[in-house]
């Protein structure tokens, strides 16, 4: 695509832009974006943190950059909801790599705070047997109660992998991006 793309400068919290153009909402901050426009790429980026592309039947895509604070924030529940008010219909999602609960360290004051939102599920233990947060659960969680009908992960570990990046792991200063858009009909 050469058209510019929507890239938010991501701040972990809740605000969904929605793109009606190509190139609308670019650096904005935000979280995560929707559009229904034909060719107006959606881009979130992430090195821990689990980037997310929405799908719906209708005719709309979303992506959402969702760490811990955006999970507790709500981001993933506004982005669905936004989705959902622009089109209805059915969503489906796609997880890319992630960090994993074995990697993920966490306190247990932002633990229970998170657990508190999204439910004992998240909470988890690390390959060393400490406390950590169960991103992947998290995510799901949240998709789930959402109502989103399909959940797909793809790829592994963003800590222990060596396919991804990884902030807390190695410091990497690259990071994954997540695409979505709508292509016009042949």
């Amino acid at each position: 695509m050469d058209l510019p793309w929507t890239w938010l400068r991501q701040v972990h919290g809740d605000r969904v832009v929605t793109v009606f153009a190509a190139g609308d909402g670019a650096g904005q901050e935000a979280d995560a974006a929707v559009t229904t426009a034909t060719g107006a790429v959606l881009a979130v980026h992430t090195a821990d943190c689990a980037p997310v592309a929405l799908v719906a039947d209708r005719g709309a895509v979303a992506v959402a950059h969702a760490g811990w604070r955006g999970l507790a924030n709500g981001v993933i529940t506004a982005a669905v909801d936004r989705l959902r008010a622009l089109v209805g219909g059915s969503v489906w999602a796609a997880v890319g790599p992630l960090i994993g609960p074995e990697c993920y360290a966490f306190g247990s004051a932002d633990l229970e705070r998170v657990a508190d939102r999204l439910g004992e599920g998240v909470v988890g233990r690390t390959a060393a047997g400490g406390p950590a947060l169960d991103l992947p659960a998290g995510v799901r969680g949240a998709l789930l109660a959402a109502g989103v009908d399909e959940i797909t992960f793809v790829g592994g570990c963003t800590a222990c992998g060596p396919d991804a990046f990884s902030h807390r792991a190695r410091a990497d200063e690259g990071r994954q991006a997540v695409l979505a858009w709508i292509e016009a009909a042949p």
